[in-house]
């Protein structure tokens, strides 16, 4: 139930031909308190309910607890949520014995492209690809849960 991952902005987007996967995401918040964010998420053709603690001191690790849910009783939630539903296309991209998750947002959020690693210790070695920029790790602005009350596109 502990989320270990590093976020980077990216700066080149033609690493996106190397994704071995895309998933359209649409997620909204029932609660975007940092402290504890209740997230619904739909990926692909499955719903998801994500409960998330506040992270670390250096942002890196954080409590993380997620089921599987309806598709249809993840639509329905959505309604339920706070203003600013996040859209966004997550690519796949295999980078040595990891994968990156890169995020391409659309609505008022496009523009943003982030890419997260997820780790098994704060400490773990992994590939640094040149398309990766600016560590973003620990920057509150940058989690969806900001993202949907603070859209890109306001910044």
């Amino acid at each position: 139930m502990i989320e270990i991952e590093r976020k980077f902005l990216v700066t080149n987007t033609d690493c996106i031909s190397l994704a071995s996967n895309q998933n359209r995401i649409v997620q909204g918040y029932l609660n975007s308190n940092p402290e504890r964010t209740v997230r619904i998420r739909i990926k692909g053709d499955q719903g998801y309910l994500t409960i998330k603690g506040k992270g670390n001191q250096s942002g890196t690790t954080r409590m993380e607890w997620e089921t599987e849910i309806p598709v249809k009783e993840a639509e329905q939630l959505l309604s339920l949520c706070e203003k600013g539903v996040i859209d966004k296309i997550r690519y796949e991209i295999p980078a040595g014995n990891h994968t990156y998750e890169l995020d391409v947002f659309s609505g008022e959020n496009k523009g943003l492209i982030i890419a997260e690693i997820e780790l098994a210790s704060e400490t773990e070695e992994f590939l640094k690809p040149d398309w990766l920029g600016e560590e973003v790790t620990g920057d509150e602005k940058y989690y969806n849960a900001y993202l949907s009350n603070h859209p890109y596109q306001n910044w």
